[in-house]
């Protein structure tokens, strides 16, 4: 399934993303949850696999505005310098545990949507990535079993304020409207193996960046093995897999986001997340 977050009349709802558009499963299921993290912690994704089979969409997918898939996650978690091309681009040796920061849910646009470059910085940069989203709560997740707690898969854009986080990771990665996440959540039975993925970031319709997953030092096993054993993974968690090579920071010289810019995060089996950047 392809699912969405998407608003209607005031509302966040959930959707199947079908042939003709998108099935309002909210409608379907009675919004017997009011959004998607709410689904993947009553374990009813096959409620909605249900309620979608055999039917059409309710409405077109260009009618429609995307929330950020997850809305309200309890925890958007990065891992930073995961391949080693990006981490050469830069400056910085090879990690030997995965570098973990976190995001606010603040910091959540959704497809279409636009991210906000901040008044106080013209260093804004690009970073797409892989992101995954956890299916139930868990700890102490071995890494044969990783995958297993997974519910989906998608698109992120981590969009960073580069002389912020010189002097903090934290301030950096954390204006409001700078993590664009979507466009809609691919379940594991479409993409069995994250590993085989190819991921391409275009500005302007510009390729710059272009790598495929198994490049990552710290696979996604890896990443749910680490993380679990710091802390508890709760259903609706982000967790964002790092960027590689091409970001404006490594570049010379440095290429920025500026106001007027498009953005597209492009992942092979699940599709283009894409934005607007806009000044503060």
């Amino acid at each position: 399934m392809r699912l969405v977050s998407f608003r209607h009349a005031d509302a966040v709802r959930i959707g199947a993303v079908v042939e003709g558009g998108v099935i309002d499963l909210s409608a379907r299921t009675s919004s017997t949850w009011a959004s998607l993290r709410d689904v993947l912690a009553a374990k009813a994704l096959p409620a909605l696999a249900h309620a979608a089979k055999g039917a059409k969409a309710d409405v077109a997918l260009g009618d429609v505005e995307l929330a950020p898939l997850i809305p309200n996650p309890d925890k958007i978690l990065c891992v930073g310098l995961n391949y080693a091309s990006h981490a050469g681009e830069v400056g910085r040796q090879l990690p030997t545990v995965p570098s973990v920061f976190a995001r606010l849910q603040s910091t959540l646009v959704g497809a279409g949507g636009n991210i906000v470059r901040p008044r106080a910085s013209i260093e804004f940069d690009f970073e797409g990535e892989l992101a995954v989203v956890i299916g139930e709560r868990c700890r102490h997740v071995s890494r044969a079993s990783a995958l297993s707690v997974v519910a989906g898969y998608t698109c992120f854009l981590d969009g960073s304020v580069r002389d912020f986080q010189k002097h903090s990771v934290t301030a950096g990665k954390n204006f409001p409207a700078t993590g664009p996440l979507g466009p809609w959540l691919v379940t594991p039975d479409v993409i069995p193996d994250p590993q085989a993925l190819e991921l391409t970031t275009r500005l302007n319709g510009t390729v710059v960046q272009h790598d495929t997953t198994d490049h990552m030092i710290f696979d996604v096993a890896t990443i749910i093995e680490y993380l679990s054993t710091v802390t508890w993974l709760e259903p609706g968690d982000i967790i964002a897999t790092g960027t590689p090579d091409g970001v404006g920071l490594g570049r010379k010289p440095p290429l920025w986001m500026k106001g007027g810019d498009k953005v597209e995060v492009e992942i092979s089996g699940i599709g283009t997340l894409g934005v607007n950047v806009v000044d503060e």
